[in-house]
């Protein structure tokens, strides 16, 4: 089982502008945290402020990051945003198309207006899309999307002690009928 994963709090994102501006290793700041550094570096990229009209004002501020983390989280997927684009979509699902070969074809087509694999196989599995049962469109019918990377090693069919060299000889030699 993986770790469960939650979102930086505001306090967390303070104390992140603080040890920023004192100049602390990430190193630290992710052990006193109990984060990764990965997810420290990656909310420093992530929220990093800058306004060209402000020049000496660019940095990491907890508060705009917080703001920033905020909007991104309450902006709609683009398939309820754009509905033309979604039934587009579930239509071409529908005729038996794959959302690879959707996508692709947006790409192919030039579209303007266009979504890749990962954003319909999304919105599929979503509540949406589950409303719909858009996952029977898919060549796997399956009701829940499998992790990548995460099937388990299948068995051996023979036992690695029959051997093909072991078979007896009117089968080796085919002297019957159907060897």
């Amino acid at each position: 089982m993986g770790a469960v994963y939650s979102q930086l709090s505001i306090t967390e994102r303070r104390k992140i502008e603080r040890w920023r501006h004192a100049k602390v290793p990430v190193n630290e700041m992710a052990r006193v945290l109990g984060r990764s550094r990965s997810t420290i570096f990656r909310e420093l990229k992530r929220n990093h402020f800058s306004d060209p009209c402000l020049p000496k004002c660019d940095g990491y501020y907890g508060a705009a990051a917080q703001l920033m983390a905020a909007g991104r989280r309450a902006r709609q997927r683009k398939l309820i945003r754009h509905p033309e684009l979604c039934r587009r979509v579930v239509e071409r699902l529908k005729n038996g198309w794959t959302p690879e070969q959707i996508g692709n074809r947006m790409i192919h087509e030039g579209a303007r207006l266009r979504v890749c694999q990962e954003t319909i196989y999304r919105y599929i599995y979503s509540k949406e899309g589950m409303a719909q049962e858009l996952w029977w469109y898919l060549p796997t019918h399956r009701t829940a999307r499998r992790p990548r990377r995460a099937r388990k090693r299948q068995k051996p069919k023979f036992h690695r002690d029959v051997s093909i060299l072991f078979r007896p000889d009117d089968v080796a030699h085919r002297r019957q009928f159907g060897h």
